[in-house]
This record gives structure tokens, sequence and C-alpha cells, in this order.
């Protein structure tokens, strides 16, 4: 962490979570906003999990930020806070572990935890995109939904060793790994919203990636590499990626900068950042059904816009069958032809 003067931002007033949340994202938060009493029933279903006792960990061996002890971290909370129009923040913890990671953790009242090799490694203006970042996922409330995940991962090891106990189960927790991938993407952009500076967000993927190398890095040459990812072009990597992030709650950082550009690129973060946000205002009127059009709209983007074999030729197969269809109906509209 170093000490640096913080820029002016765009403070985003009434800015609603709904901004930043990925299609895929937004699609199963709505809809689970949609229904009473989800959030409480949740909860209680997650009983097994003592907040209390997991922040007293927290409260007993790491470091709560505050205007006395990382004062820095603390104002830059703070900030984030401004920018986002977050009225009540989250505490913020620094904990000892040199892995670098941060967390946002907790059900009534989640908490912050950056590890210290994370602050030792970033300066502020990287710091203050990872706050964002996890600013970000307390307000969306993905604390919450993450439980569900985690539960049904302690549950599929009780089924497994059922008779057929474990059938379908996996697709169910394959399904969630991949909301909690998208939930990464929707923070990033929070975190984005954040600091302002794209330079910067694309930075933090760059000091990830490489442990903190950041001088041998190139970023023309990092995004070619994780659009080569991207457009594997040999069938067997495609398989192969899909088996490396089925149990994974976060993408990879090639993939996250990638996904990020990807949405700056789009205008939607230039449009925000001006002013033209969904509201919380508006946040009652959001519709589960335009939502998970958007999810899936997003999806078709990303594929279509793919180079990668497996979808090159899942697409192909689908335009040979469609072709083979019309070709039929033609076929039998002729015979049907007296």
């Amino acid at each position: 962490m170093t000490n640096q003067p913080a820029r002016s931002r765009a403070t985003l007033t009434d800015i609603s979570s709904r901004a930043w949340e990925h299609p895929a994202d937004q699609g199963a938060l709505v809809a689970l906003r949609r229904l009473k009493g989800f959030d409480t029933v949740l909860k209680a279903v997650a009983g097994l999990f003592n907040e209390r006792a997991f922040r007293l960990v927290f409260l007993g061996s790491a470091v709560r930020v505050d205007e006395r002890q990382f004062p820095a971290l603390h104002r830059m909370l703070g900030d984030a806070g401004r920018v986002l129009d977050v009225a009540e923040l989250p505490e913020l913890y620094v904990a000892a572990n040199p892995v670098l990671n941060a967390m946002t953790i907790g059900m009534n009242k989640p908490f912050i935890v950056l590890n210290s090799g994370l602050v030792d490694l970033l300066d502020d203006d990287e710091l203050r995109f990872v706050i964002g970042h996890e600013l970000g996922h307390a307000v969306s409330g993905h604390a919450v939904y993450q439980t569900l995940l985690q539960r049904l991962l302690v549950l599929s090891g009780v089924l497994a060793s059922l008779p057929l106990g474990g059938l379908g189960l996996r697709a169910i927790v394959a399904a969630l790994y991949e909301w909690s991938r998208k939930a990464e993407l929707s923070a990033d952009r929070a975190g984005l919203l954040a600091i302002q500076d794209t330079a910067t967000a694309f930075r933090v993927h760059m000091q990830l990636a490489s442990g903190g190398h950041l001088d041998q890095l190139d970023t023309t040459s990092f995004f070619a590499q994780g659009q080569e990812y991207l457009d594997a072009s040999d069938l067997r990597d495609s398989v192969l990626k899909l088996l490396l992030i089925e149990n994974r709650t976060h993408p990879f950082a090639v993939v996250r900068a990638a996904e990020l550009r990807r949405w700056v690129d789009s205008g939607e973060y230039t449009r925000f950042v001006a002013g033209g946000y969904p509201r919380r205002s508006d946040d009652d009127t959001a519709n589960v059904t335009d939502a998970a059009k958007a999810a899936a709209a997003s999806y078709a983007e990303t594929f279509q816009q793919s180079q990668d074999a497996l979808g090159k030729l899942v697409h192909d197969v689908a335009g040979v069958a469609g072709s083979v269809k019309l070709w039929l109906d033609e076929k039998l509209r002729r015979d049907d032809t007296p």
C-alpha cells in the first residue's frame, strides 16, 4: 500500500446494485428477491453458520480498520461508500495472511476481510478497486445467496452415499458455481464504478495473475493471452476448460479482465458514470422476465462471439440441424402438394 492522493470521483446517488450486476447474476437475484420471505427462510436454514462466532474470530485475531488503525483503508472504504451511495458501511478487517485474497462474509451484517498479502502488494487505487468490489458483494446480498451453495455442498456429501442420491445434485451445484462466478464479474463492475479508472481495474487482475510482477507485464499481451484462452481452437481444450472451472467460485484472472473490458466496451460503464444508471427507487418494479431475458441474451451473445472450438462445433451442428429441418419441411410440403 502506498500513500497516494485520492482522485475526484462522481457520486452515483441512488444507484441500484442492478447497475453492476451481470445479467446472469441479476436474473437469479431479482427472481429470488421477488420471493417474499426467501431471505428469512434461507437465513433460518443457515442456522449452523454462527455469524456471531465467526465475527468474533476476526475481532480477536485480525485488525479492525478505523480512523486510527489502517486509516488509509478506512478512508478508501468511506470513499467507495460515498461513490456507490451506501449509507451503512460494513466493518473492514485486515487479516495476517499472505494469500492474495479478500472476502465479504456474514449473513445479517456482512463484513469485509482483506488479507495482508493483498494490502502489501496493491497501491491505494488498486485497493480502492478491491474494496469497491467487496462492497458490491455486500450491497448485492451475495453473502446470503452464497450460503445456498455452501449448504448444498454439504448436502451433496451426504446424498452421495445414498443410492441415486447424487443424481441431479451435481448439476444444481454446478449451476450455483456458475452463478457464483458471475457474481464475481458483478463485483468487478462495482469495483470499477467505485474507482472510475479502467486502467487501475485491469491492473488489479494483472497483479493477481502475476503475483505482483507488474513491471514484467504488458497490457496488450495480457489481454491477448486472455483472448487466446477464450478462443481455444482445440475441442479437447474446450472440454478441459469446462472441467477446470466446474468447481471454481471465481473465474480465472485473465477471463475476469476480458469480461470487464467487454463491459466497458459495451458503453454501459461510461453511461452509468455519466448518471444514466438504474435507481434503487425503481428496484420494486424490476421485472423477473426482463432479467431472465437479459441473462439469456448475455449467454447468447457470448456464445455467438466466441471462437471457442466447442462453441463453434455446437453452433455449426445447430446450423446444420436447422438447414436439414428446413429442407425436410420444404420436401414434405412438396410431397403433400396434389
